[in-house]
């Protein structure tokens, strides 16, 4: 069983709060200030858009250099291993990879500008020379999701296996229950005839 981080649309008003205790928390942690979760916003509607830590994970499947791993029910990937062939961002249902890297703009006798990209060229189509760049995902700042916490609508809720479980149970249990109530009326309209 997985965890994951369940999105409330109509709760989200798109202030980007997610994103900066995201940011935030990894540059605590020594890892790149990339957000891990990206926010999508259309005329009438929200939401923050987060890796869901599928139990097939093609992410994982795809990665020629093993630098996506399943721990704890997490899907994570190793910056250090990533070779950015971008693989795992295409084959993602969620869209929920991105690559993100550093500029080398203005480092040490290095004249290379930083380019500017229209905002409708998707992050899997750019390319900067001289750049490394590697898959970036929510990793659930290791179990301890801080955008959850930052979110002033709740529209972020971190979900664990045992409540996934408990749900299963109880649709199971409402799905038994309404076939037995169907076959009941079943019944009932046999006799009648």
């Amino acid at each position: 069983m997985n965890r994951f981080i369940s999105i409330h649309p109509d709760r989200c008003i798109g202030c980007g709060t997610c994103r900066a205790a995201c940011s935030e928390g990894h540059i605590a942690r020594g890892l790149q200030s990339e957000p891990r979760l990206s926010l999508v916003q259309t005329k009438g509607i929200s939401a923050a858009v987060t890796c869901h830590h599928c139990e097939g994970a093609p992410c994982l499947e795809v990665c020629p250099v093993a630098a996506i791993t399943r721990e704890d029910g997490m899907v994570h990937v190793n910056e250090q291993h990533c070779v950015g062939c971008k693989l795992c961002a295409v084959v993602c249902p969620f869209g929920a990879i991105h690559p993100a890297g550093t500029s080398i703009a203005g480092v040490a006798g290095t004249s290379v500008n930083t380019p500017t990209y229209p905002k409708r060229l998707d992050p899997i189509l750019r390319y900067d020379i001289g750049v490394y760049t590697c898959a970036v995902k929510c990793d659930l700042c290791a179990g301890d999701p801080r955008c959850v916490a930052a979110c002033p609508t709740a529209a972020l809720e971190y979900v664990r296996e045992e409540e996934i479980a408990g749900s299963i149970k109880d649709r199971r249990l409402e799905a038994a229950l309404a076939v037995g109530d169907v076959q009941e009326s079943i019944a009932e309209i046999r006799r009648s005839r």
